[in-house]
Parts: structure tokens; C-alpha cells; sequence
């Protein structure tokens, strides 16, 4: 199916520039079964100057927030990720024109990225905005807000770093806010560790990745709950401006939001 977004002009995604090229992204190796950790690769290595501040934006759409953020914040550095490839492609091609040197563009899996592909506190935001919601219980497996996720973001985030969530859909923040909870207030914290759930009750309670269990000594719950701020840039009454909010907003729909701060005194 085609959303026809490039109007029957072809749509660039400039590998090597914007576009993360293959060789840059290989496949998961054989051992990735067994060494969870021979996956990893450094997103900033992508860019020209890796020590900058790196931020991700999971589900880019049209691109609209990228685009703006990458010249509103030119010192950082910012990995867009988006599964419809169509859609990617349009992003892509937007930056490209706009001839923006402070981003790359992934096509792939955002959640299968992060888990698998991300090294340890390499990021400073993760942004999440108007996600699909999957309504159907059936699918509520493929929401990006769950437990497992959480724990992974958690894992790429430096302390002090945030993971910033925006959503018009009343059921799905619904479903945000009961993660979020668990996240942020040491009492369900402790109690969800001491109900043997740990961490990743998303799958059916099965035990924590090594590579988290330094989170299940934390004395503290793993995030702070923030109210959002949008950016500088973003016009009265927007949150952060995409294409999807403005049709939104149009319809007379309120977003939520939140920010969730990684913890700075860990364990």
C-alpha cells in the first residue's frame, strides 16, 4: 500500500548521509542467541563528531519534529527511527533537503533496536510521540510502552537522562500511565521486584536479562515523572508540533505527556 507522500516525485534517503547504509547496520550475528551482547553498535559513530549530546526519536512519521529539533539544536546529534518505509523515506528525503548534518535516518524496528543494537548509557532523550496504539487487546504485545522496553531505555539512557512520551489516545496512556507507575514510585517499584515479576513481566515473568539486574538493587525507583515541556520552538497551546498533532488538534483532541528522568544516584 502506498500513501503516495512523495506525489510521483522519488524520495532520496541519501545512504551514508541520512540514510543508514548497510554496511553501517549489518545483521544481527549467529551468537546474538547466546551473547546478547555481540549485537551492539555505537549510533554515534554515525556522526561526524561523536561526543556531541545524541538523542533518538522513535516512530519519526512525516518528520516534521526531527526536522525542526535538528535545526533548532544544531550541537546534537539525532538518530530517527521509523518501520513504515514509506514513511522513512519521506523523512529522509525532507532532511536531506534540508541538508541537516546532525541526523541519520534508520529504517527498522525501534524497540528490536534498543534492545538489541544499543550500547549502555549512549543517549541523553529518547523521544516518543503519538505511537500507534494498537487497540485491540491482541495486539497490545506490540505497543512500544511496556516493561521490557522500559527496562531497555533505561539501560541506553545516561543518568539524568529522559525518555519524553506524547499520546492523544486516552486507552493507550491509560496503558502508559499503569507501566509508568511501576517505573517511578518506589512503592510499586519495590513491590513489583518483591512479587518476583522482575522486570519482565511482559513475558510471562520470565527472569531479568543479566544485563540488567544492577536495576533490582536500586534503592530507588529507576525513573522520575516530570510534566512535559515542549520546545522552544513549538507554537501556543503545541506539544511538539508533527503533522499528526496538527491534524489532532484540528479535531479538538487534548495530547498527554510525560517525562520520565533516568535516575541519577544509582546503586
Amino acid at each position: 500500500m502506498s500513501f503516495g507522500l512523495g506525489r510521483g516525485r522519488e524520495l532520496d534517503d541519501a545512504p551514508g548521509t541520512i540514510g543508514v547504509a548497510p554496511l553501517d547496520y549489518p545483521p544481527l550475528p549467529d551468537s546474538i542467541g547466546t551473547d546478547p551482547e555481540s549485537g551492539r553498535l555505537d549510533p554515534r559513530a554515525w556522526f561526524a563528531d561523536p561526543k556531541r549530546p545524541f538523542e533518538i526519536e522513535i516512530g519519526c512519521g512525516k518528520g516534521s519534529f526531527i526536522l525542526q529539533e535538528t535545526l533548532s539544536r544544531p550541537g546534537t546529534n539525532f538518530l530517527g527511527i521509523e518501520w513504515a518505509r514509506e514513511f522513512y523515506l519521506y523523512a529522509a528525503d525532507r532532511l536531506r533537503r534540508a541538508m541537516r548534518t546532525n541526523v541519520r535516518m534508520l529504517h527498522a524496528d525501534a524497540t528490536d533496536y534498543v534492545r538489541w543494537r544499543c550500547p549502555d548509557a549512549c543517549a541523553d532523550v529518547v523521544h516518543l510521540y503519538f505511537s500507534d496504539p494498537w487497540p485491540k487487546r491482541k495486539h497490545h504485545k506490540n505497543r512500544v510502552v511496556q516493561h521490557r522496553s522500559l527496562a531497555e531505555i533505561w539501560r541506553v539512557l545516561r543518568p539524568g537522562g529522559e525518555l519524553r512520551i506524547v499520546t492523544d489516545h486516552d486507552e493507550l496512556w491509560v496503558w502508559d500511565q499503569e507501566h509508568i507507575k511501576v517505573w517511578t514510585d518506589a512503592e510499586a517499584w519495590t513491590g513489583w521486584i518483591v512479587s518476583g515479576r522482575k522486570a519482565n513481566p511482559d513475558s510471562g515473568g520470565a527472569p531479568v536479562p543479566e544485563r540488567l539486574i544492577p536495576m533490582l538493587t536500586m534503592d530507588q525507583a529507576p525513573f522520575e515523572l516530570l510534566p512535559f515541556t515542549p520546545p522552544e520552538w513549538a507554537e501556543e497551546g503545541e506539544t511538539v508540533a508533527t503533522n499528526y498533532e496538527k491534524k489532532m488538534c484540528v479535531e479538538g483532541k487534548t495530547p498527554h505527556a510525560g517525562v520520565l528522568r533516568k535516575a541519577k544516584n544509582e546503586a
